[in-house]
Parts: structure tokens; C-alpha cells; sequence
């Protein structure tokens, strides 16, 4: 008897074309995506895709199958609906901060709505400190944000070194005073930033005042401005500053769940499920 996990594995290789689009598809890891296909290939005994090093192709046995599994898939999602209705309804909000935010995540809020049809997600993009006034305002249900140093309630989902990001070109010296680029208060990036150049006598004038991660990743990567930023999301053209530039330890981000108590719990025990699962596959 076939493993619905693995044949829904084997038909989003086959539609994604490809093992690492199939992987961001379903939350997974590149290996555990492969890990189905030999398991599935295990159970029919023959081989079901031919591999190369560019591409995957479907074998007649595979064909055979694919037919099969996507009426399995068709029938297993229906019985699913009919059978586990949920008095789930109405709209929860779900607030992003502007460093976290991406495709992977809204594919994740996107099943869930698929889930629950009765349900509707809505997401606004934001600095941390303003989400959760948001949130204590009633305004949303969830925050998912970075912080430093806080005291904040909220499960903790992983944590990473925050650095000064300059453009991987070298520079014999930094210029003076420091320039930096920064998002708007109440950003914590920003706050923390700020208060160990100080503490650090280290001179400082914000030349670019940024409301997104492409603006500070844009002057950091120009050499127009250092910017704090999440190790993680450095990218390609960047380096990480610190002593040997005669800049100060920045404390680690920390990347945490919120929930609002007013909120229906049911609803958000659900959501925080899948967010807390999707954190887990994304730091693989």
C-alpha cells in the first residue's frame, strides 16, 4: 500500500520539475525530498524517475503512477474535507517583520487557507516594535518578528548573530563618522545599533533612512552605508564588519513567535503549529 506523503512528494517533483522546487513547496529539505523518492521506489521495486544532473524524467513506470497518485491525492484531499469540516471562520491577521517575510512563509498561509476555506489570512509587512503595538491594540493576532535583548513574551523560534553588513569589496578604513542605514523607530536593530556605537564612542550619522531589507541590503552592498542585519540575510556581494574594523559586538536577533490573548486560541494553536514546522524545515 503507497504512502500518501511520499506519492505527494513524488508528484510535486514532477510538477515543480525539479527536487529543490519541490523541497521550498513542501516546507522540506532537499534530502528529505530525495529521502521519499527512494522510499517511494523502494515500494514499487522499479525505478521511477530517470535522474541527471540538469534534469528528471518520468519512467514508463513512472507515468504509470503518476496517473495513479494524482487521483490518490484527489480523492485522500476530498475525503479529508468532507470528513473534517471545521466550524473554523472568519479572518485572523498576522503581522510579518520586514527581514522574515517570504515566498516559503505565504505558501505555508496559503495551505492553511486551503485547509480551513472558511477562513481568510491577512499580512502586513512591518517593523517589529510597531506590529506588536499592532497586536496590543487588537489589530492583529499574531506577530512573527526579530528582536535583541528583549523582554517581550513570545516563543522563541531560533536565533542568529546580527552584524554590521558593508559590501564585501575591500576598504582599507571605514569613513568617519560612521555611516549607517537604518530602518525607522521602533525598529531594535536600530535601538541596539545605536546604543553600542555610543557606548563604544564610535561617531555615527544615519544617511539612509530605509522601510525595507532590499534598501539596507542596496547601501550596504553600494558601500554607501553600514548596515545591522541578520547574518542570514547578508546574500551574495556582502560581508559581516566588527572588531578587526574597530566595530562593536552587535547582541544576537532573535527571531520570535507573538500570539494575542484576545485571539480565538483554537485558530491560533493551529497557526502556530504550522509556523513553529515551517521554522523547523527553514533552518535545516
Amino acid at each position: 500500500m503507497f504512502d500518501v506523503l511520499l506519492l505527494k512528494t513524488f508528484v510535486t517533483v514532477v510538477d515543480e520539475e525539479g527536487f529543490s522546487r519541490a523541497a521550498e513547496k513542501l516546507h522540506l529539505t532537499q534530502s528529505a525530498v530525495s529521502g521519499h523518492l527512494r522510499r517511494l521506489e523502494e515500494q514499487v521495486g522499479k525505478p521511477l524517475l530517470k535522474r541527471t544532473t540538469r534534469s528528471q524524467q518520468l519512467t514508463p513506470d513512472g507515468e504509470r503512477l503518476i496517473a495513479y497518485a494524482r487521483t490518490i491525492l484527489a480523492l485522500n484531499r476530498d475525503a479529508w474535507a468532507q470528513l473534517t469540516r471545521t466550524p473554523f471562520h472568519g479572518r485572523v491577521r498576522i503581522g510579518v517583520s520586514e527581514d522574515f517575510v517570504e515566498a516559503r512563509l505565504l505558501r505555508a498561509f496559503q495551505d492553511f487557507a486551503a485547509q480551513y476555506p472558511g477562513m481568510e489570512i491577512d499580512v502586513q509587512v512591518g517593523i517589529p516594535g510597531t506590529l506588536l503595538n499592532l497586536m496590543k491594540q487588537g489589530d492583529l493576532e499574531l506577530v512573527i518578528g526579530s528582536l535583541c535583548e528583549t523582554k517581550e513574551p513570545g516563543l522563541l523560534l531560533w536565533q542568529e548573530p546580527l552584524v554590521w553588513a558593508w559590501s564585501a569589496q575591500p576598504v582599507s578604513q571605514l569613513p568617519t563618522p560612521l555611516p549607517l542605514a537604518l530602518f525607522p523607530e521602533p525598529c531594535p536593530y536600530r535601538e541596539v545599533a545605536l546604543t553600542r556605537l555610543a557606548q563604544a564612542g564610535i561617531a555615527q550619522r544615519m544617511t539612509m533612512l530605509c522601510t525595507s531589507t532590499a534598501g539596507l541590503r542596496a547601501a550596504a552592498l553600494a558601500g554607501f552605508a553600514v548596515a545591522p542585519m541578520a547574518l542570514s540575510q547578508l546574500g551574495q556581494g556582502l560581508t559581516a564588519l566588527g572588531a578587526e574594523q574597530g566595530l562593536p559586538d552587535l547582541p544576537d536577533a532573535q527571531f520570535r513567535l507573538f500570539t494575542s490573548a484576545e485571539a480565538d486560541q483554537a485558530i491560533v494553536a493551529v497557526l502556530s503549529q504550522l509556523i513553529v514546522e515551517y521554522c523547523s524545515a527553514r533552518r535545516v
